[in-house]
């Protein structure tokens, strides 16, 4: 018999996994629709601290999976990785936390117990800060946990990204933590890498040969979990679909959905929880009535400003981080928080020859207040659900990301910026754009060409730009139009690949809650959800720390050495 059966084996997945084995007298089973990523196993772009081939490598995503971003943008690819780790296997690296005040608004929202005091020693535990574990911030950071995380060091960022934060450096100081005092400033970014400087996905830093070899601890992937099977209202396992179509029962005691705030909703949809009427339209026995499970869609819209790098201004480490530094800045737009606002400083936009060429300052709205939902198309595991992020349909989204790329302008355009960039240019992750990133012959020659292209173009840069990159948009006609503007926005706006708060802590009394504050499920014993889609409100950081935060949180609380009202 098993003791905890965890479907998903994403970041959060492969924590509570090796947090829940840590008892020898406890069965633990996961399983992942993936292939397992290991120290051993790990590919080169995987393992590699630039990221930028990874999430473009369909082997390690859902690759039927789309998503609406705004209306009325059409539907688009939606990079989820479909792999032992998870995010954390193809993601940006970024390891930050957040502001203090967004755990605090958990609690606020009726995630009780999830305040600031609580997370902070679970962001301590999962962590071994490399620069930051002395006696000054003995109180911020951890040493002796699982994920390893430096800044990347002066002599390695990038002329251009030094430059950017040379010209925000009077109204935005440098400031040494990004995980420290919750300030406006620039930032050297945190990451998670190896002392070898290679990444650290949950499959390796917390599943690694040890955890591997415990005899109670089983790791199945390449396996979909299609339902989860009830005794009366109570779950006692998960049927789970192999690669062949087959299928066979897992039994368990405990069982905790761990899939992502897109598969996991989806999962408890598929296995009868939801909205009552829905799942009966579909064909699905409706075990309990929750409204919520699929509602609070939430992710960080975003837009970009991009500039053609001078070679003098291009890194000289192309295997180095891309997102060297940010800068974390106020919209002061009313009904909003300090540092709402996020700006990735990128030395190089892409890890292909053209993406070589360009520097990016890629924001987003930091704590965004629009939300979306998802439905199921049918009752089987492999149709995707149709999401829809409903980005931007509240007007505090839409008007700072306007903002964003006005500052973005004025920053690039700056005199303290004219030898590191050339022409300057609105940019976004759009289909195009990531089509063209696909590794292949064809488009290998046509990246090639436009980098030449680009190199020779000399006064002739900014038409080849207007006319081959941005299809005739420019910065001077957004900035002249606001109308213009709104539209480009509108219809560029991307993602951040951070969706959460599917399947949301609540009270009990709150229809739209899924679960209570230990990701109970609410209505059914023996369930819980534990990853992002627990999130009440977005955390104002990249969501891979803070979801690896909650599994530490709820693998404490299932053992009962937590409490959830602390």
């Amino acid at each position: 018999m098993i003791d905890y059966l965890i479907l998903g084996g994403g970041s959060a997945g492969c924590v509570l996994a090796a947090r829940l084995s840590e008892d020898a007298g406890k069965r633990v089973c996961l399983v992942e629709p993936g292939r397992d990523i290991s120290q051993a196993t790990m590919p080169a772009e995987i393992r590699s601290r630039y990221p930028g081939r990874a999430y473009l490598d369909t082997a390690n995503l859902w690759q039927q999976l789309k998503a609406r971003m705004s209306a009325p943008a059409a539907l688009r690819r939606y990079e989820q990785a479909r792999l032992l780790g998870g995010g954390s296997a193809i993601n940006a690296l970024m390891a930050n936390r957040g502001a203090p005040a967004d755990y605090d608004e958990w609690e606020a929202l009726g995630a009780q117990g999830w305040n600031w005091q609580a997370c902070l020693p679970y962001f301590r535990k999962l962590e071994t800060d490399c620069d930051f574990d002395g006696l000054d911030h003995r109180d911020l950071h951890g040493a002796h946990g699982p994920l390893r995380i430096q800044r990347t060091a002066w002599p390695r960022v990038s002329p251009f990204v030094k430059a950017v934060l040379d010209t925000l450096k009077h109204d935005y100081p440098l400031r040494d933590d990004q995980n420290g005092p919750w300030q406006d400033g620039t930032f050297i970014g945190s990451i998670a890498v190896s002392a070898q400087g290679e990444r650290i996905p949950t499959s390796v830093c917390y599943l690694d040969d040890t955890v591997r070899a415990r005899p109670n601890l089983i790791i199945r992937t390449d396996e979909i979990a299609e339902r989860i099977l009830f005794d009366q209202r109570r779950a006692v396992g998960a049927r789970v679909l192999r690669p062949d179509g087959t299928h066979h029962d897992l039994r368990a005691g405990c069982v905790i959905v761990s899939a992502g705030a897109i598969h996991s909703p989806a999962l408890l949809l598929r296995s009868g929880i939801g909205p009552a009427n829905e799942l009966a339209a579909l064909g699905i026995d409706v075990l309990v009535h929750r409204e919520g499970v699929g509602r609070n869609l939430m992710e960080h819209p975003s837009i970009a400003v991009s500039a053609f790098l001078p070679r003098a201004a291009r890194t000289p480490f192309p295997d180095e981080h891309h997102e060297q530094a940010i800068v974390r800045f106020s919209s002061g737009l009313a009904g909003t928080v300090p540092g709402d606002m996020h700006g990735a400083i990128l030395s190089r936009s892409g890890w292909h020859s053209v993406g070589c060429r360009l520097g990016t300052l890629f924001f987003w709205v930091n704590k965004s207040y629009s939300r979306g939902r998802l439905k199921l198309k049918s009752a089987s595991a492999l149709d995707e659900p149709d999401v829809d992020f409903a980005m931007l349909s509240d007007a505090r989204d839409l008007e700072r990301l306007k903002l964003a790329l006005r500052f973005g302008a004025q920053t690039l355009a700056a005199p303290t910026m004219a030898a590191h960039r050339d022409t300057l240019f609105p940019s976004s992750y759009s289909p195009r754009v990531a089509a063209v990133a696909v590794p292949g012959a064809w488009n290998a020659l046509q990246r090639g060409a436009l980098s030449a292209l680009l190199d020779i173009a000399g006064p002739l840069r900014a038409s080849l730009v207007r006319r081959v990159v941005t299809q005739g948009v420019t910065l001077d006609q957004l900035l002249a139009d606001d109308t213009a503007l709104t539209q480009f926005v509108t219809r560029s706006v991307g993602g951040t690949w951070h969706p959460s708060g599917t399947c949301r802590m609540g009270a009990a009394d709150d229809p739209l809650a899924v679960t209570d504050a230990c990701g109970a499920v609410y209505g059914v014993d023996g369930l819980h959800v534990c990853d992002a889609s627990l999130m009440p409100s977005i955390p104002c950081a990249n969501t891979n720390v803070p979801t690896i935060m909650i599994a530490e949180r709820i693998a404490d609380l299932l053992r009962g050495r937590g409490h959830a009202v602390d």
